[in-house]
């Protein structure tokens, strides 16, 4: 296994992790706290290997171009800025819903939970899409 085999790996750890935060979001809305936090934990695991594999990838191999043109370009780009932004944005907060809830202190995970559960689920996502068009649609990217 080399580095260039991280990819696939980074959108599997993504899609693994979509799929927690959506069962842990149906559960928690149907009353069963105990299946909410055990999907919440899954997801918050395969989003913190995700971003360890992520980081070491970008670390060995710095830039990846897109190879699509025109319009889809365009599309790739917006959507890769929304992700990235997003994805910084939601570390913290990822972290100040985790706390509360480990101290048990609901009222404050509810507050923060309400805004980044949905952040989260479109972190996910869209880092899927964004492989899939860098590297299977309109790939293999120019590096």
């Amino acid at each position: 296994m080399t580095v260039y085999d991280l990819p696939p790996i980074n959108a599997t750890l993504n899609a693994c992790a979509t799929v927690f935060i959506i069962l842990g979001l149906i559960f928690i809305k149907a009353g069963k706290k105990k299946a909410h936090i055990a999907c919440m934990a899954t997801a918050l695991m395969f989003s913190a290997v995700f971003l360890g594999c992520y980081l070491y990838y970008h670390f060995h191999v710095l830039h990846v171009k897109f190879a699509g043109t025109g319009p889809i370009k365009t599309f790739y780009y917006g959507l890769l800025i929304s992700h990235v932004f997003l994805a910084i944005v939601n570390l913290p907060m990822i972290i100040m819903t985790v706390i509360p809830a480990l101290r048990q202190r609901w009222d404050k995970h509810m507050r923060i939970a309400k805004w980044t559960a949905p952040i989260w689920l479109y972190v996910s996502i869209t880092g899927v899409i964004v492989y899939m068009m860098c590297y299977q649609w309109y790939g293999p990217p120019i590096r």
